[in-house]
């Protein structure tokens, strides 16, 4: 599991110095991606290539070799960290980073270097580009005259000789490239946090991202622990049954449950249910109104919060984080299909998605098809207004394994058959 924090912000914002102390404080690997750019441009310079010569850069960028330790940086075994501040740098660096391929090279680094771990990164699309789900996203801001201070400030205690109006005049430059950019443009992510540092001290800016990752990982801690399936314990499976059959009780006392077609369960074998998804209290009803124990997919989300977490951990309920390729739910499908457990599935993906004309989910297909189980349809009719009829109706299992094919988009067709089965079984007369 990795933790990225995503930093973006125009030059002089305090960007890195704020990730490298809050990489110190929580263990992170800080990773400095305009570095990365100015190493390309030394690259560039060293080797006299004019930017204009797209066939020599592909040849530089496929042999450069760029590297961190600590707060160094190696260019092809070199230490550079010094000269890839230098004026040449400087006045280059942002035409470079505009240049497709490049751009396209770095960010696939960036990415190399951050998978599976706890990282802060630093640029201008970080958190739009690079890694848009990143865990926590920021946007620091500032002055242009205060961000050349700094910027002024930062260059004389490195030795590096370069005047105050300069120093303007580059950051300047750089903002109207990096902000009107075809590629990668600098922009703040939707839900990237603003912090403006124009009056605020590196202590104050520190604080207050400490903050924010403090909460995000206490948030994505309490997610994970989702994925942690306590063990099913005589204590446990005697509160479940007492659980169950209150809430069964009050579920029929809130609806007048009709269910049909439970016969069509496949015998002593694990297999799924994809039923279509009107209401939030849908899937409770079909868990609640079975003797068989079933476990619902559901958005990680739910185990953010107390007594949901609790009821979810007591039914053993499958998180999966949404917008994502979530390995870890995959694995937990499959080894309770495996385990001849049934699993529960919404295709729609969310409420009422066929109203809303979404495309249907391949996930119950591509898990059936894994496992080699059926999925049994179920449609669902009813308001789910208080002590209105809500029924369940259970159609024939569907053989997945005889729905496949050669065909490249057959997932996206059987998951249609499947869907088909379910709005056929919400139309049937009770």
């Amino acid at each position: 599991m990795s933790f990225i924090v995503a930093v973006d912000g125009p030059s002089g914002t305090g960007k890195g110095t704020i990730t490298q102390l809050v990489a110190k404080k929580w263990g992170f690997q800080y990773l400095d991606t305009g570095a990365t750019y100015r190493c390309v441009t030394l690259k560039l310079i060293k080797e006299k290539i004019k930017l204009e010569d797209e066939e020599k850069i592909k040849k530089a960028l496929s042999e450069i070799n760029i590297e961190f330790d600590g707060d160094k940086v190696y260019l092809d075994g070199e230490e550079v960290t010094k000269k890839i501040r230098e004026e040449e740098v400087n006045n280059l660096v942002s035409q470079v980073s505009h240049i497709q391929i490049v751009r396209n090279s770095m960010v696939e680094l960036q990415r190399r270097m951050s998978e599976g771990k706890n990282v802060i990164l630093d640029g201008r699309d970080i958190g739009t580009n690079v890694f848009p789900n990143a865990e926590v996203k920021i946007y620091l801001d500032a002055s242009t005259e205060e961000r050349a201070k700094r910027r002024y400030k930062q260059n004389k205690e490195k030795g590096i000789d370069i005047s105050f109006e300069d120093v303007k005049k580059n950051i300047e430059f750089r903002d109207q490239n990096d902000k009107n950019s075809t590629v990668g443009p600098l922009k703040q992510a939707k839900d990237a946090i603003y912090i403006d540092t124009s009056n605020l001290s590196i202590k104050q800016v520190e604080r207050k991202v400490n903050n924010i990752i403090r909460k995000k990982k206490k948030l994505v801690d309490s997610i994970e622990n989702g994925y942690k399936m306590t063990p099913n314990t005589p204590i446990k499976k005697i509160t479940r049954a007492f659980v169950k059959g209150l809430l069964n009780g009050l579920y029929h006392i809130a609806f007048r449950v009709k269910v049909n077609g439970v016969e069509n369960f496949p015998k002593d074998e694990g297999f799924i249910i994809c039923a279509n998804h009107m209401n939030y209290l849908d899937a409770a009803g079909i868990v609640l109104c079975n003797k068989k124990k079933i476990r619902f997919i559901a958005k990680a989300d739910l185990y953010r919060f107390g007594i949901l977490s609790w009821l979810a951990h007591l039914f053993d309920i499958i998180p999966v984080k949404r917008g994502k390729s979530d390995l870890n739910s995959i694995k937990l499908c499959l080894k309770a299909l495996k385990n001849k457990e049934v699993i529960g599935i919404f295709p729609e993906g969310t409420r009422k998605g066929m109203a809303k004309n979404v495309k249907i989910k391949n996930g119950a297909v591509f898990l059936a098809e894994k496992a080699k189980v059926k999925i049994v349809p179920v449609g669902i009719h009813g308001t789910f207004k208080p002590f209105s009829k809500v029924t369940f109706n259970y159609g024939k299992p569907i053989d997945i394994m005889a729905l496949k094919s050669d065909d490249p988009n057959w997932l996206d067709n059987a998951s249609k058959k499947v869907m088909d089965d379910i709005i056929m079984l919400t139309k049937k007369e009770d």
